[in-house]
């Protein structure tokens, strides 16, 4: 079954991980901009880092056949740093229309402090005032329901914000449900030690249904795992679920979601399933 990972870092990933997610099935990745594993100190620094999201990471990806889309922003682990972060928001409009550049992303919060939310409601505002779709980065264990509440709170502030255009990342038992009540996507992240696993992602499909839900990865410099999506489809296979809910998750609901961005461009596989899940 062809997919799609709608999360994953894969700058922190060796080029051979593309081949394996090549044959796995996987025709396209997403790769929100995210923190380096160390601080950066200064805005070249960061535009260093959009030029290998926007050029080698797109090269690198089709070396396996896979297509590669991007999303920018500072995210909330360096958003601390109000004046560093607001440089990095003013400079991010030299890429927006880079091809593949899907939106702002992922932005959000990390300890829900107030420098934060600054921040996070600055790159709303630029998504806004340039139409960009946004992804949502929400903090990790005994933060998640706090910090998804002040993200869901800011974000339906803003009355000019397209809810069905905003992915809300890293949602667990309990925060999918007020996510997807107010009208957002959902991302669901599988992950080895922390967030989700493939079997509570099945659970969640199957309390929720597959409208406006995704799955992912999320694999970074951390312990994880890129092939987690597979994990997924064959959990839900287990189950006895069709090919087809499946494939709307894996496949079709990113798409979906990714094709209201003008940079959007996708070339579907060829009709021959490939080897593996």
């Amino acid at each position: 079954m062809y997919y799609i990972d709608p999360h994953i870092h894969m700058v922190s990933r060796v080029t051979d991980d593309y081949e394996t997610l090549a044959r796995m099935g996987c025709v396209a990745v997403s790769e929100p901009a995210f923190w380096a594993g160390f601080d950066r100190g200064s805005v070249d620094g960061f535009r260093d880092y959009f030029r290998q999201l926007t050029q080698f990471e797109q090269k690198r990806a089709s070396w396996s056949k896979i297509q590669h889309w991007t999303w920018l922003c500072i995210n909330a682990k360096e958003a601390e740093d109000v004046k560093l972060s607001r440089e990095v928001i003013a400079m991010i409009p030299e890429f927006m229309d880079q091809p593949g550049v899907l939106g702002i992303g992922e932005i959000g919060l990390n300890k829900n402090t107030k420098n934060e939310a600054i921040v996070f409601l600055e790159h709303l505002d630029l998504a806004a005032k340039t139409d960009e779709l946004i992804l949502i980065h929400t903090p990790h264990l005994e933060d998640k329901y706090k910090g998804t509440r002040m993200i869901l709170d800011m974000l339906c502030d803003d009355q000019r914000l397209d809810h069905h255009r905003v992915l809300v990342d890293h949602v667990e038992e309990h925060t999918i449900g007020r996510v997807l009540e107010n009208g957002f996507w959902a991302g669901m992240t599988l992950y080895p030690t922390s967030k989700c696993t493939p079997e509570r992602a099945c659970d969640m499909v199957e309390m929720y249904g597959p409208e406006r839900l995704l799955v992912n990865s999320a694999g970074d410099w951390g312990p994880s795992r890129p092939v987690a999506v597979p994990d997924f489809i064959m959990a839900m296979r287990k189950r006895g679920h069709s090919e087809a809910l499946i494939r709307k998750v894996v496949y079709e609901n990113p798409l979906e979601f990714f094709g209201q961005s003008r940079n959007f461009v996708f070339t579907p596989p060829e009709m021959s399933e490939p080897a593996g899940v």
